[in-house]
């Protein structure tokens, strides 16, 4: 490559805009053309919905950077509303169109950086065609669900030179947030279909817009990614934030009565809407890179290896349309993140301008807020770990995101896996109110240097009370794999309820008051703190199966009853992990304090 390359980067956002703005850091020669279809260069996809919800009130604050600041700090060449049409690999040229005068330009390039993104989902489903009906993937899109809001439509009158809807967009305190006065302006409800990372965000902002907000998802629970005993406190908070939640089910068909616009489920159900927000998924951009001969992999995605570069060697690509590798499996991926993207960008400019860099595959690092929770998660979960017949274990613990004893400390739950043999970190999950994100970033570290669940124990943290514990949640949940791996303590899981055998008897080691208030049908009551004094009176010709709230009195007592010849196994994650399985299977909460699921619970007295 010479020392003043011609560099053509078609796409903005985080990966085009990262490659450009690399690029020029390292060479102040190179000729850098940045091309761009839509108005937008660089702009703040994951705050799109915090604006449609009045948190972020200024559309501008999105753009992060604009065609002129570009220019100025970093000297491109910035195209918007500029479409590559094809690809002459051979020739090293782009077919380059201006969408404002359809004029058709030839630009040759010594490297080019593809980075077309991934569009969103809009499954064939009969009058979904009715401009009420949007997907959420850039500004615009972002755009025509404020003008449907604002009753405009997304053929409302444009400014004068400008490509977007006049949109009157209320303030926040004005548009059913929390203190809001009016809704005049606002239609009644809404409906988002997909609960994935956007879907559940917009329910949340929809909701703080003062909507009546119902959300479908085909899955059995909500956020696909994560397991399903996981996400089900979301599902809580969805329910008592007043979200009416579809799960299981799908739309099949979009009806009109008269100017109402009506979305028919599966199950026969129809629902009145005068918002709808596609949020099923993306499929990676890669029209154009197929038609100029590029590689596709087994994902679908465009084929890079490790330094971004394609089939074509002059050809680079980044962001959401790439086929990644991932970190823990080491399978083939896709995983359109905003952080993974921009490292790309960078990636493909260093290699471009002669430096030895690598991109080291996704974690899939995450992370979403619904309304007063978070749920963050690092590597792979359960789901895919058995689908992808890799073996593991699994821990679960609820510490506190702070010391008990200073004010408002919230719990946290968090699920590690990890190898069998080795302790190898493989994912983690995390829910809470606070402190969440703090945990799964440590654990994200810990996986990415090759730590393993013994090396969580010794992580020395930063304490004091009113941000940690002596023993951290990170801490704890190393100490628990650990007692596993070295064989401290066998568990059982929530599962083997469904084929519970004669031998097997539950023992709940909590108090008699906790025990009172709720406990897994069938089991008896036996406190740890007395559990000494009690020995004679637990059957020695089987096996045990203890718990108690959390895990750790259950691990206590495990302890105490190994030493004593039992045969005993203790529930990781304790009765509030057993509660999550339930709900996730979807038992009613309430039948568990009445004892409906397998009549009333006895107590060793």
């Amino acid at each position: 490559m010479s020392p003043s390359p011609r560099i053509l980067i078609i796409g903005g956002v985080a990966g085009g805009a990262s490659a450009a703005a690399r690029a020029r850091r390292l060479s102040e020669d190179a000729d850098i053309v940045l091309l761009e279809r839509g108005p937008d260069v660089s702009f703040a996809n994951c705050g799109l919905p915090y604006h449609i919800g009045g948190v972020i009130e200024e559309r501008g604050r999105l753009l992060v950077q604009t065609p002129e600041s570009l220019s100025a700090r970093f000297d491109l060449d910035v195209r918007v509303r500029t479409e590559a049409v094809s690809i002459d690999a051979q020739a090293q040229v782009v077919l380059v169109r201006n969408l404002r005068t359809g004029k058709e330009t030839r630009e040759p390039y010594d490297a080019l950086v593809l980075s077309p993104g991934a569009t969103a989902l809009r499954p064939a489903i009969p009058g979904a065609e009715d401009e009420r009906i949007c997907t959420l993937r850039n500004m615009g899109d972002m755009d025509r669900i404020l003008a449907v809001l604002a009753k405009g439509g997304p053929r409302s009158q444009a400014a004068p030179g400008s490509d977007r809807p006049v949109v009157r967009v209320l303030p926040a305190q004005q548009v059913g947030v929390p203190g809001g006065t009016s809704r005049a302006a606002l239609p009644g409800t809404a409906l988002v279909v997909g609960a994935g990372f956007i879907g559940l965000e917009l329910a949340e902002q929809l909701r703080h817009r003062g909507l009546a907000v119902t959300l479908v998802e085909k899955l059995s629970h909500v956020l696909g990614v994560a397991d399903g005993e996981m996400s089900f406190p979301l599902q809580e908070e969805l329910a008592r934030q007043g979200v009416d939640l579809r799960l299981g089910r799908s739309v099949s068909a979009f009806e009109h009565e008269g100017e109402a616009l009506v979305a028919k489920l599966d199950d026969g159900a129809c629902l009145p809407c005068d918002l709808v927000v596609l949020s099923v998924g993306v499929r990676p951009e890669t029209t154009l890179a197929r038609e100029a001969g590029l590689a596709l992999g087994a994902t679908g995605g465009i084929l890079v290896d490790d330094q971004m570069r394609t089939s074509d060697p002059h050809i680079f690509a980044v962001g959401d349309a790439i086929e990644i590798r991932d970190f823990t499996s080491g399978d083939p991926a896709l995983v359109p993140l905003a952080g993974p993207a921009n490292r790309q960008g960078r990636i493909a400019a260093e290699v471009i301008l002669g430096r030895d860099s690598h991109y080291k595959a996704t974690q899939g690092t995450s992370i979403c807020k619904v309304f007063g929770l978070t749920f963050a998660m690092t590597g792979l979960s359960e789901t895919l770990l058995q689908r992808k017949g890799m073996a593991y274990r699994r821990v679960y613990v609820h510490p506190a995101d702070h010391a008990t004893y200073y004010p408002d400390a919230q719990p946290i739950t968090l699920k590690l896996l990890f190898e069998p043999e080795n302790g190898r970190i493989l994912g983690a999950q995390a829910v809470g109110v606070a402190g969440v994100d703090k945990r799964i970033d440590v654990i994200a570290v810990a996986q990415r240097a090759g730590l393993t669940v013994f090396d969580l124990e010794d992580l020395e943290l930063c304490y004091a009370p009113p941000f940690g514990s002596a023993k951290d949640a990170i801490n704890m949940a190393g100490f628990v794999a650990s007692n596993v791996l070295r064989g401290d303590v066998e568990l059982w899981e929530p599962e083997e309820l469904v084929g519970l055998r004669e031998a097997q008897t539950l023992v709940d080691v909590r108090t008699f008051q906790e025990h009172a208030l709720g406990t897994i049908p069938g089991a008896i009551c036996a406190p740890v703190d007395e559990l000494r004094d009690r020995l004679e009176d637990l059957p020695r010709d089987g096996e045990l199966l203890v718990f108690c709230q959390v895990g750790l009195r259950g691990y206590l007592a495990a302890r105490i009853l190994s030493q004593h010849g039992f045969k005993v196994r203790n529930l990781s994650g304790g009765y509030k992990r057993y509660a999550m399985w339930q709900g996730a299977q979807g038992v009613p909460r309430e039948s568990e304090a009445k004892g409906e699921a397998g009549g009333p619970a006895s107590c060793l007295c």
